[in-house]
């Protein structure tokens, strides 16, 4: 049996990001009186694929802060999507499964403190205890995001141009149904549509559990208005991508509520969607920010495609 291809978070920074020491200083002084007390220490998130800052803070009263920040200047793709984040957080309802909003800057940086949460990445390969508790933590968000708290792009116009980007994928061996994924592809609209908030970038670096074994879910910066279950199957494919062989993905996917009542269809539509995006954008030049990110992308366009072949008898 082949093995499947992984699409495992690097163990090493994937992030090249400014670091605290380097922010100006009357904003750390800011961001130490907006936190309640000076800051003394500043752990960096090394994980993800933005120069933006992220980092936990342990101010002197023994208080911890996460907090993000991006010069309007220098970082400009990184405070645009800072602010949109603080959009959304704001408008979040407080019993979801989402570090909440403590305060936020904007001006010449756009900075956003969230409260802290004592847990840790999911661990690599998955686990069927760390999967359940994020799947979990997306039917509890699900029910508290319907119908959509914040303004936010209908699916079908958010990714409209994504099923066209099947025609800049390249044949290969094991990757030749361009021709049937485009159409699946291109049903997205009314397959994928809905009235629920959708993450849309579930995965192992957006997720924490922690000590209770609570799953919490985190950056959420491109939400769109869709199905509740498009984020569901997104962390089922990437988990199946990374397995330490305790689950079933496709057990789960029929046995969850989000996703059991699902069309067979349906789901293969938004894996095809996604994996023509991540195979596409894995061509694409590499940004001097984020040097892992076309091969992290690359990996998770062939994890959504194997599965996606494998559904439909194409492997």
């Amino acid at each position: 049996m082949t093995p499947l291809p992984s699409v495992r978070t690097p163990d090493h920074p994937t992030a090249r990001r400014i670091t605290w020491p380097f922010l100006p200083a009357d904003l750390r002084l800011e961001i130490g009186r907006r936190c309640g007390s000076p800051v003394v220490s500043a752990q960096a998130c090394d994980v993800g694929f933005t120069p933006g800052f992220a980092s936990v803070l342990t101010c002197e009263d023994g208080s911890r802060h996460f907090v993000k920040a991006a010069s309007t200047k220098a970082q400009r793709g990184s405070s645009v999507s800072y602010r949109a984040e603080i959009d959304v957080l704001r408008r979040l309802h407080p019993s979801l499964p989402v570090p909440s909003l403590e305060w936020f800057i904007d001006d010449d940086w756009v900075v956003l403190s969230t409260t802290y949460v004592d847990g840790t990445l999911p661990r690599l390969p998955w686990s069927a205890a760390d999967l359940t508790a994020c799947l979990d933590a997306l039917e509890h968000a699900a029910v508290l995001l319907t119908p959509v708290p914040v303004k936010a792009t209908r699916v079908s116009a958010e990714f409209a141009a994504w099923p066209g980007y099947w025609e800049a994928v390249p044949h290969r061996g094991d990757l030749d149904h361009h021709a049937e994924a485009s159409a699946l592809a291109a049903r997205f609209g009314e397959a994928c549509a809905g009235e629920t908030l959708v993450h849309t970038d579930i995965r192992a670096d957006n997720l924490l559990v922690d000590t209770a074994g609570q799953a919490w879910i985190i950056d959420w910066t491109w939400p769109v208005e869709g199905a509740d279950w498009l984020d569901t199957v997104t962390l089922l494919a990437l988990a199946r991508g990374d397995t330490d062989g305790s689950f079933d993905a496709d057990a789960l996917l029929a046995e969850r509520r989000l996703t059991r009542g699902v069309p067979a269809d349906d789901v293969d539509t938004w894996l095809a969607l996604l994996a023509g995006y991540f195979l596409k954008s894995a061509l694409d030049p590499v940004p001097v920010s984020a040097p892992h990110l076309r091969r992290y992308q690359q990996q998770v366009g062939d994890v959504l495609w194997d599965w996606l072949a494998a559904r439909r008898g194409w492997s």
